[in-house]
């Protein structure tokens, strides 16, 4: 399959396709957009959907820029949010921003990559500018957003400021002379207004491409690091691994198409197989893609053996010099609780285990004898090793 059938086959839609396929066969190299909001810099594979239809096109030969929002963050996008987002900073967009691309290096080619920062324009506007932007657009098209629309409905407070974020963010596209801008499905209304607005500057028109938002593991909500429903690009093998057997099986097809590259007929196949195989399978193309994929045996051997409630092979020690020592002061020394307290709700939660034996005691004395296991969860491992 060639990127551009990869890119079509994952696009929810394309405005305009007959547009795009111009575009692409004009042999021009293309600017290719995509923002990014530097409040939220933790990435996940459901983010990795639109950073891997980038990485085609950079493989087909065009400009990537990654334009880091850090002037709009400080409004902060209200989309999909039912009341004002809190802004930040500009040195915390900044922070954020540095942590952002060290990540998504993990997919793009680092040194083909362009890095925008919108202040590079929006610092230097004046208020005449901000009321020359403003009149491209009227209020009735603005609320027609539906987050807008229903906020609006509700009484719910829209401050001035939030309705300036479509615009702003749209004439990052003036700014950039951008060929297409991708994001997700809740980004549309933006994207559009970037399109109508290098229009009314006199600039020929975006393609605008949209893709799906990857359902988490919940099988409910978009995947969400808040929501704690998530692979995250900067999760351990085990952790990717131990994830993707949760995915819920009407999901996994989905998870195949929308974050890997694996061929349609391919992903069937899988599909038509035995159901943990595929999720397997899945895991291994994750750990191949973001990790060492010559570390996916032992991964694949210590879920087993973990799921089949054993204790696993090489696990981490720790040295302690005690005789013996209170189980929540041992919780702490070895880095399972931060706090007396947390250790307690750990415990109380069914949650500990020394040698595979429950612990339900937060007052019990544990002896330190060499190769004693302390288990944390279904994963959690360290044996102790007397000083």
């Amino acid at each position: 399959m060639n990127e551009l059938e990869i890119i079509k086959r994952k696009a929810i839609q394309i405005i305009s396709e007959e547009e795009f396929v111009n575009k692409i066969n004009s042999g021009k190299k293309l600017k290719i957009k995509f923002g990014a909001d530097p409040s939220r810099p933790d990435l996940h594979i459901g983010h990795s959907v639109p950073l891997r239809i980038l990485k085609e096109f950079q493989n087909m030969g065009h400009e990537i820029i990654f334009l880091i929002g850090d002037f709009t963050a400080m409004i902060g996008d209200p989309s999909g949010k039912n009341k004002t987002r809190p802004a930040l900073t500009f040195e915390q967009t900044r922070d954020s921003a540095k942590t952002y691309f060290e990540q998504i290096t993990k997919i793009l080619d680092k040194d083909k990559t362009k890095i925008e920062f919108n202040s590079k324009w929006f610092s230097k506007m004046n208020f005449e500018d901000i009321i020359k932007l403003s009149s491209k657009y009227t209020i009735a098209r603005l609320l027609e957003r539906d987050d807008f629309k229903k906020r609006f409905e509700n009484n719910t407070p829209i401050s001035i400021h939030e309705l300036l974020y479509p615009l702003m963010q749209g004439y990052d596209s003036v700014e950039l002379n951008a060929d297409i801008e991708i994001g997700g499905t809740d980004q549309t209304f933006n994207l559009l207004v970037g399109r109508q607005l290098q229009k009314d500057y006199g600039k020929d028109c975006q393609v605008v491409i949209t893709f799906p938002l990857l359902v988490g593991l919940d099988g409910k909500e978009k995947m969400s690091k808040s929501l704690n429903n998530y692979i995250g690009l900067t999760d351990s093998p085990f952790e990717k691994f131990e994830k993707s057997m949760k995915i819920p099986d009407n999901l996994l097809k989905q998870y195949f198409e929308l974050t890997t590259d694996i061929s349609s007929d391919e992903i069937n196949n899988i599909m038509n197989g035995d159901i943990r195989e595929a999720h397997m399978i899945y895991a291994k193309e994750l750990i191949k893609m973001y990790d060492d994929i010559n570390t996916f045996e032992n991964v694949k051997n210590r879920y087993l053996q973990i799921a089949n409630g054993n204790i696993p092979d090489n696990i981490a020690e720790f040295k302690i010099n005690e005789d013996s020592i209170s189980i929540c002061d041992l919780l702490q020394k070895i880095g399972f609780a931060n706090s007396k307290s947390e250790a307690k709700r750990m415990i109380l939660g069914n949650g500990i285990k020394i040698n595979s034996i429950l612990q339900t005691d937060i007052n019990s004395k544990i002896e330190i004898v060499n190769g004693k296991v302390i288990q944390f969860g279904k994963n959690k491992f360290v044996k102790i090793v007397h000083n």
